[in-house]
């Protein structure tokens, strides 16, 4: 499964696409420089159950490892994750 991302300095985006269709995207917003909200995940039903979710939220963390910020999960899914899985619990505000 391959992960994109857009970001503008202001808000972005981690996604995947498959023949062009977007069939999943977690949206954040940039808050300062230093952090990011996670405001929305959302994943077409012809994915769910396969974990797509949980690597858009990956990918995200990897993000904010690499730029050494924080995230502020505001999505409900993110939130759950991230309350549940100490391994990624660094990258939190």
């Amino acid at each position: 499964m391959i992960v994109q991302q857009r970001d503008n300095e202001h808000k972005g985006e981690f996604f995947v696409e498959q023949e062009g269709e977007r069939l999943a995207e977690m949206t954040y917003s940039w808050a300062g420089t230093d952090k990011f909200i996670i405001d929305h995940t959302d994943v077409s039903d012809t994915l769910r159950g396969q974990g797509v979710g949980r690597y858009l939220l990956d990918a995200a963390v990897q993000f904010a490892r690499d730029r050494q910020v924080k995230i502020i999960p505001l999505c409900p899914f993110a939130k759950s994750v991230f309350q549940k899985d100490a391994n990624i619990q660094d990258v939190l505000v």
